[in-house]
């Protein structure tokens, strides 16, 4: 009996099919165990079983193919975590998007807007793969081109996306020959299927509505929450152009923050699209007596390089810095660099001393390090519950506070990184009265 029926299963497996290997669904396990959400874990799953599929079934029909799935979203767990298919697969010029279904009853597939309607993550063609998951195989079923799908869209104006950003696409939109794929990488340059150009100005348009963000995106902490039921169309088409705000809105996720403060998730996300919106103030040009143009532009001063002990002018002020530094254990080195930048904050004068040097080891090489000290012009002090903090990609690294019993007359806060890294500095002293400094960067590799 047990013979029969593995025959009968065995039949049923369409001749067309594409083994998976071993190691491709072990993959797809790693892959889709990191996406928080179950749901959408499993489709991570499906979808990359269906790319694995189409990479194996391009690899048996054609080995000079070179294909890279190291760049595609399935590869990203953030990317992963807010596409429901696997696009930007790379077939030598051309980029692909696999749509994993589970079986051909449906008449309609449906197509993520943010595929057809963002030029980030437009491919040359969408490949159609079922996914026969207990039988550890898959079967490319189609293909339609981006330039195809398009007229027919602008032909049905009755299809328009849904309230979840998708499209409902006819499965006899697609061309029901796979192989016509395999024809069209071989005989079409990427040219002949021009995709929509990517704009430059994502920053910008991020920027814009950061306010909105940071009242929006906190919603997102439950992973069984999805982007469309938080954000219109239009301020969700600029987080998906933002791949490091979709990493965010992941560590956001898998964190499960339901316990978190979520004002200190509003400040934080506030610092961090600042960070990855801002031009940074390359501090690594001061170890060349130089400013860049932003420090030039927010008028920063760069002190000359003297000993630490003639660093600040006039001298009482530098000797209550020195006294509260040497309380506190810190150390400058003789090859600092410092500059200073006065601002104005609710009718208080305040300044900030960037102080910064290369702490680059062999143990420990392209890392340097970053100490701000805020404090007020005299005659002035710092007004009494003023909020000074810094953050990086990671998080609040500090956040101090003036308290009216305070003796100190100024905030210190001390930071170490990589070259990559940034920092910014945010000084508040109510809710909504703040004043956020450019990042600070550090790179002595784009110096003279």
């Amino acid at each position: 009996m047990n013979n029969i029926t593995m025959s009968v299963e065995f039949d049923r497996l369409p001749t067309e099919s594409i083994s998976l290997e071993t190691e491709d669904i072990n993959h797809a396990i790693i892959l889709s165990s990191k996406i928080p959400d179950d749901s959408r874990q499993w489709q991570t799953y499906l979808n990359s079983l269906a790319l694995f599929g189409l990479k194996q079934w391009i690899k048996e029909r054609d080995g000079n193919f070179t294909v890279n799935w190291q760049e595609s979203t399935i590869a990203k767990p953030e990317l992963a975590n807010a596409i429901p298919v696997a696009t930007n697969l790379q077939v030598g010029s051309f980029k692909i998007c696999t749509i994993a279904i589970g079986n051909l009853f449906e008449e309609q597939v449906l197509l993520p807007k943010l595929v057809v309607d963002l030029p980030e993550y437009v491919p040359h063609f969408y490949v159609l793969v079922e996914v026969l998951e207990e039988q550890e195989c898959c079967v490319v079923r189609g293909l339609m081109p981006y330039q195809q799908l398009i007229e027919h869209l602008q032909a049905t104006q009755t299809n328009h996306p849904q309230t979840d950003w998708t499209y409902q696409i006819p499965l006899n939109w697609f061309e029901h020959d796979p192989n016509r794929l395999l024809l069209y990488l071989r005989a079409l340059e990427p040219e002949a299927l021009p995709l929509p150009a990517i704009t430059e100005n994502r920053q910008q348009q991020l920027a814009a509505i950061e306010r909105e963000l940071v009242r929006l995106l906190p919603q997102l902490q439950s992973p069984e929450t999805e982007l469309w039921q938080v954000l219109n169309w239009e301020q969700g088409s600029i987080v998906l152009r933002s791949p490091e705000l979709l990493e965010w809105i992941y560590h956001l996720q898998i964190n499960n923050l339901e316990t978190a403060n979520s004002v200190s998730i509003q400040t934080y996300l506030l610092d961090f699209i600042k960070l990855i919106t801002q031009p940074a103030i390359n501090l690594g040009r001061w170890l060349w007596d130089e400013l860049d143009e932003v420090g030039e532009s927010l008028a920063w001063t760069l002190l000359p390089p003297t000993p630490v002990s003639e660093f600040r002018t006039p001298a009482e002020e530098f000797r209550g810095i020195q006294m509260q530094l040497q309380a506190q254990g810190i150390e400058i080195p003789t090859v600092a660099r410092c500059g200073h930048h006065n601002f104005l904050l609710a009718g208080n004068p305040l300044r900030i001393y960037a102080v910064a040097w290369n702490s680059s080891t062999e143990s420990n090489p392209s890392t340097w390090s970053l100490l701000l000290i805020l404090g007020a012009t005299a005659p002035n002090s710092l007004p009494n519950n003023l909020k000074f903090r810094i953050s990086d990609k990671t998080g609040i690294l500090a956040e101090q506070q003036v308290h009216p019993q305070q003796t100190d007359s100024y905030l210190f806060t001390a930071v170490a990184g990589t070259w990559d890294e940034k920092f910014i500095a945010s000084v508040s002293i109510a809710p909504g009265v703040e004043v956020a400094l450019p990042p600070f960067a550090f790179d002595i590799r784009q110096t003279g």
